[in-house]
């Protein structure tokens, strides 16, 4: 007769939840997510995306009062992530790049065409200004739109994160080491189309990526404006919650 594996000896599978483009500008926003993330994953353990003057309207550095609520989420045990600078993609693109820049994002794809020096700026001085704010580490730094450019990747080894991003994969900033696999589950409100494609994606993912190790779940300020999307928002929260231990990303590491 085969014992059972022990706890010690199982691999614990992990969701990664995540809040994006948070700022002044859309805290009443990031604050209803927050509330639906702590319900559903029972802690504040998630992740915050941190955008420090999204587009240009909304500095942080100005704003004394959210950035004590930035420090207040943080010390309760949110994880903060630098999320570019400005999210504004002010590049013109050719090749791969322009299909990218055109398709996969609104104009906020803003590390896919900086060179390197110009990134690595933007990366260390959003890093220096969200750490003095939370007081500790950032997490991590994600490319606005998850996409980035040849510039950027290098950048980002130098700019001294922990941990990184895409689409498709969470990875170490500094090694390159590949540290969990799988699409991000987001979802989209600028359209009808996109709408209807991001419900139907999040029901197909409720379905076939419960066999992942790990589990990544992505929501934007703008998903508080339909309805349909927190739905499935909270009906995907709730089915992963209950088959995967709700975890920091720095637990990958």
């Amino acid at each position: 007769m085969h014992a059972m594996p022990s706890l010690s000896t199982t691999k614990t599978k992990r969701l990664l939840a995540s809040i994006h483009d948070v700022g002044p500008g859309s805290e009443r926003q990031a604050e209803q997510l927050c509330g639906l993330l702590e319900r559903r994953l029972g802690s504040p353990r998630f992740a915050m995306l941190v955008v420090p003057d999204h587009w240009g309207d909304h500095p942080l550095k100005q704003d004394r009062a959210f950035q004590a609520k930035l420090r207040a989420w943080s010390d309760a045990g949110v994880e903060m992530f630098v999320h570019g600078w400005f999210h504004r993609d002010t590049a013109v693109h050719s090749g791969a790049a322009q299909f990218k820049a055109r398709h996969m994002t609104a104009g906020e794809g803003e590390f896919l065409g900086l060179d390197e020096a110009t990134a690595l700026i933007r990366m260390t001085e959003a890093k220096a200004l969200i750490e003095d704010i939370i007081g500790c580490p950032a997490a991590g730094f994600i490319a606005p739109a998850w996409l980035y450019g040849e510039g950027a990747r290098a950048a980002l080894r130098k700019a001294g994160f922990a941990l990184a991003e895409d689409h498709w994969k969470v990875w170490d900033a500094k090694s390159d080491a590949v540290l969990a696999k799988g699409p991000v589950i987001t979802w989209a409100s600028r359209s009808r189309m996109r709408t209807a494609s991001s419900l139907a994606f999040a029901a197909l993912a409720r379905r076939a990526l419960p066999v992942l190790s790990t589990v990544r779940i992505a929501v934007h300020p703008g998903d508080v404006t339909k309805a349909s999307l927190l739905d499935s928002i909270d009906l995907t929260l709730k089915r992963f919650a209950a088959t995967h231990q709700p975890s920091r990303y720095g637990d990958l590491r």
